[in-house]
């Protein structure tokens, strides 16, 4: 079972305090590197967490410490250029605007990797997406 990791499950394993941590933890400590994330969700977690308002601050070497854990456990998954625009292309057709085309990126990187699940905490995210997505998403309590 391929499992494609959004960062909404990536960043609880590395804030203990996250209501999710648990369940996200127990995900993140049994995947391998026949799991997966986006190249760019390297960059959202490591923005999250350091741009929490915690005391004390994950500071920029924790953050990189935390992106490198991951690195080491997932594989990454990038889009070329022209998988890049076609992604965009086909979100432009729907009715996704604004932020949600990052979500759209995403999306398709899991659809790229050939995964049999996109792990997120935010379903509505992308289950507007279209099927071929919709099917595919789950939170950590679903498994």
């Amino acid at each position: 079972m391929k499992r494609f990791f959004d960062s909404s499950v990536l960043v609880p394993v590395f804030y203990a305090d996250h209501p999710q941590h648990v369940s996200s933890t127990k995900l993140f400590v049994d995947a391998g590197k026949d799991d997966f994330c986006a190249l760019r969700t390297l960059g959202e977690v490591y923005a999250t967490l350091t741009g929490l308002p915690l005391r004390p601050r994950i500071t920029g070497p924790e953050g990189i410490s935390i992106v490198k854990q991951i690195r080491e456990r997932l594989t990454l998954i990038t889009l070329s250029e022209q998988e890049y625009v076609s992604a965009l292309e086909l979100a432009s057709s729907g009715t996704v605007v604004g932020a949600a085309a990052y979500d759209a990126l995403i999306a398709h990187c899991a659809l790229k990797a050939g995964a049999d699940i996109l792990l997120t905490w935010n379903v509505r995210d992308f289950t507007r997406l279209g099927s071929a997505i919709a099917r595919l998403v789950k939170t950590p309590l679903e498994l």
